[in-house]
């Protein structure tokens, strides 16, 4: 059975797909109808922080679909009570709204910072993004994601969108000044923007910007989150306090989970009929929402992950002094984004030919490797990867 051709018969193609048609995933691996093995680099894309099929989070979907897989929201659920009383306790203190993506989060959070707007002033509007970020697709948010390419000539929101430079504090200031947004949302590393870390000092500084102009200051944690970077949100790094804090893929163990963090004194906007989802949360999403924090926060997961990414960041540190076909190694922890002296056809033909050696890895910007690896990538594969990449790398030069 051809998949490729019924999945461009049947399903809409909003994705350019690579032509593998996974029947398995075990450990750090994808695993094709014909047996083949992939080291899998993509990461589902920031949802698998912890491999394909952890036995902890196998366990708790055993668990939990053996009693329920769905309850109204006007009952009480009890591991997304838990879960939600476990994230506060690792971030900030307020209150969580939970959806079923980033997208919702985003636009979930959206309706809040305009409530609380409201309550400040008729001029306060709006919210400041960075240039290349991205904060989903859907039309409330899609203004916000500030890549032509995405928002295109979609219709927009009636909400103003600001744009700044990342790492230009004065950009930032004037757009305070002159327009009075209500909020500034940042990726603590812009991710589809090019793998673009935010200095400590920037988000120092924004965020000192945001106390003096009362503006809200939030976090987009939902491709840094959950062990990314090294802690459990990347902002954590740089020691700032977020008033809200965005969060999804890592978060669900491989099930659609999202949601936000409103700080106190924000968490009281939402009252019963502003906002809400049928599936927000799904008791089984929630219950794997507790199995990874198990496992990052309990078991080792978060450290494990640090040495892992340290070890990664090794070798291929060494491999760009290597060759200078490596123009820039950017990101952080488990996410990183690799520049190659390369146009896009080149860079193309050396993720084909990964993928044909059994790498998964994914291009961003046109030009950028970005791997996503979970934080269980071990040494042995880590040394198979970058010897792939080296040859791969030295065969495009020729």
């Amino acid at each position: 059975m051809n998949w490729m051709e019924l999945d461009q018969e049947y399903i809409m193609p909003t994705y350019n797909r690579l032509p593998i048609t996974v029947d398995k995933a075990e450990g750090n691996y994808l695993i094709d109808e014909s047996g083949k093995r992939y080291l899998d680099l993509f990461g589902g894309l920031a949802v698998n922080v912890l491999g394909h099929s952890h036995p902890h989070l196998m366990e708790t979907l055993h668990q939990q679909s053996s009693k329920f897989l769905h309850v109204s929201n006007f009952f009480l659920n009890k591991p997304a009570i838990t879960l939600a009383h476990r994230l506060i306790e690792h971030s900030v203190k307020g209150k969580v709204y939970f959806g079923n993506s980033g997208a919702e989060a985003a636009e979930g959070a959206v309706k809040l910072i305009h409530k609380w707007s409201k309550q400040q002033s008729e001029e306060k509007s709006g919210v400041a993004v960075l240039k290349n970020s991205f904060h989903g697709r859907t039309l409330g948010v899609i203004r916000m994601t500030r890549q032509p390419g995405i928002y295109q000539d979609f219709p927009a929101a009636d909400f103003p969108v600001y744009e700044a430079e990342a790492e230009d504090i004065a950009s930032l200031e004037n757009i305070f000044n002159e327009k009075q947004p209500a909020a500034l949302l940042m990726e603590p590393v812009l991710g589809s923007g090019g793998i673009m870390p935010l200095s400590s000092d920037f988000l120092q500084k924004a965020e000192a910007l945001c106390r003096r102009y009362n503006v809200l200051f939030c976090m987009d944690e939902i491709q840094t989150g959950m062990g990314r970077t090294g802690e459990l949100f990347a902002y954590q790094r740089a020691q700032v306090t977020p008033d809200i804090i965005l969060f999804a893929k890592g978060i669900g163990g491989g099930l659609p989970l999202g949601g936000f963090i409103a700080r106190s004194g924000l968490d009281g906007m939402f009252q019963p009929g502003d906002h809400g989802t049928t599936f927000g949360p799904s008791p089984l999403s929630a219950a794997l929402g507790n199995a990874v924090l198990d496992v990052l926060m309990e078991q080792g997961g978060l450290e494990e992950g640090r040495e892992n990414a340290e070890y990664l960041w090794k070798q291929l540190e060494s491999l760009q002094q290597e060759t200078g076909a490596i123009q820039d190694i950017r990101g952080a922890g488990m996410m990183l984004g690799i520049v190659l002296d390369a146009d896009a056809k080149e860079v193309k033909n050396i993720q084909q030919r990964l993928l044909q050696r059994g790498f998964m890895i994914n291009i961003t910007q046109g030009t950028i490797i970005r791997l996503l690896p979970p934080l269980t990538l071990n040494k042995e594969e880590t040394d198979a990867f970058v010897a792939a990449l080296k040859g791969e790398i030295a065969r495009e030069e020729v």
